[in-house]
C-alpha cells in the first residue's frame, strides 16, 4: 500500500485562488470524550491543546470544537446556558484563548459550534422569559396559548414531534402557557422574528468569540430558525402516534434567508467560515439559496443524504442493520456532489460526526479481518469527493462501534435513551421489539461517535488514567489495536493512510476537491466508481472501490487502460492480478490527458 511516483505533476502551475476553507481539510473534536488533562473523567480544553502536535501531523488545517460552552449538559452542551462562559469540567474562557493561539501559531485555524435555535431553559434569558408574560424577555422565546378539544382537555398548538420524542410543546404551569422546544423540554426555541434576540445573540454567541480570534462557525440546525406562519400540523405517518415529524414543516421557514444574510454580514467583516447543518432539505434548489456564493448566506451546509442512508423513515432508529444498497449509497453522494456542477455553490464531503454511527461499522466491515481494510476505502472515497473535508476524531484511526454485547445501560445519549423507553412504551407484552430496537442502537446510535478517543491500549484507552472514571465507558477496540499509539508505529495502518491521502488531496486539489464528479458503472452492485476531472481540464483521476467482503472483477472503465495507479489499500495490488478487487479494495488512479503541455 502506498503512493506511487507519477507523471503527472499534479496542480503544479495552478493559480486559481480559492476562499481558504474550501481546500481545508476538518478535523471534529467532541470535547467530553478527547483528551482529559485532569484525570477527572471527562475531556477538556486544555487537554485539546495537549494534542495539537498529533493534530497538525494529521495534515489537517482547521479544527472544530463541539460546544464547549457553560450547559446544564442534558444533550452533551447543545443546551448553552452562557454563550460567554465555558462549562467548567472544561475549562475557562483562558483555556479556550490559549487553545486558539496555539492553533494560530502553527498555522492551523479553529472553529466552534455555534447553537442558537434554542437555548438552555437556564439561560437567563429563558429565565426571565418565563418569569411572566410582561416580561420584556417573554417574547425572546415562542409562547402559544392552549387548544381545547371538545370535552374541555388542553392540547398544545399542534402535533409536531420534537427531535428527542414527545410533543415540541411544554406546558408551563406559573403562566399559563406552551413553549416550543424542538428538541428536549430543557432547550426552549429562540424567537428569532425579535430584532432585539437576534441583535443579542449575534452579540454574545458569535462576536464575543470572533473577537477572540475564532475563524468561523459550524452552525448547527441552521434552517430553523424562521418558524412557519401559522405553526400547521404534520402530516401524520405515524398512525399510532399522537405526534408526527414535522422536519419538512418547520425547516426552511420564510425569514431563514433573511437571518443568514444578516450572520453573513456580521461573519464577512472577519473573514471567518460557516458551514451550516441543514437537515429536511430535500429541494437543491433550496441548498443551492444557501451556500450560493451570490447570495452570500452560508459558505457550505452539510447535507444529509449520504449519513442517512440506512435510516428509518418515522424513526431514524425504527429499522433494521445494514438496510439499504450500495446504490442507495452513490444517489446520496451523487445528490452532494451535484450541488456544485456549475453553480456558485460550495459543498461538503463527510462520513462521520459527533450525531453518527461509526462509519465502518455501517457501510464497511468492523469485523477484525477487514475492519482497518474498509476503513481505509472509505477514507479514499470521501478524501476524493469534492467540496471540504470534515473528519471526526477516532475516523483516522479506523474506530468503530460498541460491541454488541455491552448493555443498554452503558448507552448514555438522551436521543438513544428516549426512543429505547419509547419502543418499550409502544410494546409493552413484546420483548422482542426491544430487542429489535437495540439492534439497531448499535447499528446507528449516536453513542457510538462519543466514547473516550483511543490514545493507547491502556484500560482507558489513554484517554484519561488508568484509576479514573470515564465519563463514558472506552471502547475495548483500542486493545485490539485500534488505537494511535499502535497505529503510528505501523505506517500501513488506518492512520498512516489516511495522513497519505490527505497529502494526495492536496497534491490533486484541482480534481480531487474542486474537480467535477461523475459517477460510472453505477449498476455494479458491489463496486462504486466515478471519475473526478480537473477544472483545468488537464488530466482526471478514477475512484474505484469494492463495497464487499468478497472478490469483484474490476469494471470495464473507459480510459482505465491509459490510467496509471497512484495509490490504493491493498499492497499486493503492485503484484497481483489487476482484473481483480480484493474484498473491500480501494484504488485511485490518474489519467493523463491529452491535452496537457
Amino acid at each position: 500500500m502506498g503512493l506511487r511516483s507519477v507523471s503527472v505533476n499534479g496542480d503544479a502551475g495552478k493559480t486559481t485562488e480559492h476562499p481558504w476553507w474550501k481546500e481545508a481539510a476538518v478535523y471534529q473534536i467532541y470535547p467530553a470524550s478527547y483528551n482529559d488533562s485532569n484525570d477527572d473523567g471527562i475531556g477538556d480544553i486544555p487537554g485539546i491543546t495537549q494534542k495539537l502536535e498529533y493534530i497538525q501531523s494529521l495534515g489537517v488545517d482547521v479544527i472544530w470544537v463541539c460546544p464547549m460552552y457553560d450547559s446544564p449538559q442534558i444533550d452533551m452542551g447543545y443546551d448553552i446556558s452562557d454563550y460567554e462562559a465555558v462549562y467548567p469540567p472544561y475549562g475557562t474562557v483562558q483555556d479556550v484563548e490559549a487553545l486558539i493561539n496555539e492553533v494560530h501559531s502553527r498555522g492551523m485555524k479553529i472553529i466552534l459550534d455555534l447553537v442558537v435555535n434554542h437555548t438552555s431553559d437556564q439561560h437567563a434569558w429563558f429565565k426571565e422569559s418565563r418569569s411572566s408574560k410582561t416580561n420584556p424577555k417573554r417574547d425572546w422565546y415562542i409562547w402559544k396559548p392552549a387548544k381545547y378539544d371538545s370535552d374541555g382537555t388542553r392540547k398544545p398548538p399542534n402535533n409536531w414531534r420534537s427531535n428527542f420524542g414527545g410533543s415540541v410543546w411544554e406546558w408551563d404551569e406559573l403562566t399559563q402557557e406552551y413553549y416550543l422546544h424542538l428538541f428536549c423540554p430543557e432547550q426552549p426555541d429562540v424567537n428569532w422574528e425579535n430584532e432585539e434576540t437576534r441583535k443579542a445573540i449575534y452579540q454574545s454567541a458569535m462576536i464575543f468569540w470572533l473577537d477572540k480570534g475564532v475563524d468561523g462557525f459550524r452552525i448547527d440546525t441552521v434552517n430553523m430558525y424562521s418558524k412557519p406562519t401559522g405553526y400547521p400540523d404534520a402530516p401524520i405517518k405515524d398512525p399510532a402516534a399522537e405526534w408526527q415529524e414535522a422536519g419538512l414543516v418547520y425547516c426552511n421557514g420564510p425569514r431563514m434567508d433573511e437571518y443568514l444574510g444578516e450572520m453573513n454580514a456580521i461573519l464577512s467583516r472577519y473573514n471567518a467560515m460557516s458551514v451550516g447543518e441543514c437537515p429536511f432539505t430535500p429541494d437543491p434548489a433550496r441548498v443551492l439559496g444557501y451556500v450560493s456564493e451570490k447570495e452570500a448566506r452560508l459558505n457550505m451546509v452539510f447535507q444529509f443524504d449520504s449519513v442517512d442512508v440506512g435510516m428509518g423513515s418515522v424513526f431514524k432508529y425504527m429499522t433494521k442493520p445494514f438496510k439499504y444498497t450500495l446504490a442507495d449509497v452513490k444517489s446520496a453522494i451523487g445528490r452532494t456532489q451535484k450541488l456544485i456542477d456549475g453553480t456558485d455553490g460550495w459543498t461538503t464531503s463527510f462520513i462521520e460526526n459527533h450525531d453518527q454511527a461509526r462509519s465502518i461499522s455501517r457501510f464497511g466491515n468492523d469485523s477484525p479481518q477487514w475492519r482497518s481494510r474498509s476503513g481505509k476505502m472509505l477514507a479514499m472515497l470521501f478524501a476524493s469527493l469534492s467540496g471540504t473535508l470534515f473528519m471526526y476524531q477516532g475516523q483516522e484511526i479506523g474506530m468503530i462501534n460498541i460491541p454488541q454485547d455491552w448493555p443498554i445501560e452503558e448507552y448514555k445519549d438522551v436521543d438513544t435513551i428516549n426512543y429505547y423507553a419509547e419502543v418499550g412504551r409502544r410494546n409493552p407484552n413484546d420483548p422482542g421489539a426491544q430487542i429489535s430496537a437495540k439492534a439497531a442502537l448499535q447499528n446507528l446510535a449516536r453513542d457510538h461517535a462519543r466514547t473516550p478517543m483511543q490514545w493507547s491500549s491502556e484500560v482507558n484507552a489513554g484517554f484519561t488514567s488508568d484509576s479514573a472514571k470515564p465519563w463514558m465507558k472506552a471502547n475495548t477496540s483500542a486493545q485490539e489495536g485500534i488505537n494511535v499509539a499502535d497505529e503510528s508505529r505501523d505506517s500501513s495502518s488506518v492512520l498512516g493512510f489516511w495522513k497519505q491521502m490527505l497529502k494526495l488531496r492536496k497534491t490533486y486539489s484541482d480534481c480531487l476537491i474542486h474537480g467535477g464528479y461523475k459517477l460510472v458503472d453505477g449498476d455494479n452492485p458491489t463496486v462504486f466508481s466515478f471519475t473526478k476531472s480537473s477544472t483545468a481540464g488537464h488530466f482526471k483521476a478514477l475512484v474505484i472501490c469494492n463495497f464487499s467482503s468478497k472478490e469483484s472483477e474490476l469494471p470495464l472503465i473507459e480510459d482505465l487502460d491509459a490510467a496509471e495507479l497512484i495509490f490504493d489499500n491493498v499492497s499486493e495490488t503492485q503484484a497481483g492480478a489487476r482484473s481483480t478487487l480484493q474484498p473491500w479494495e480501494g484504488r485511485l488512479y490518474i489519467v493523463k490527458k491529452d491535452t496537457e503541455a
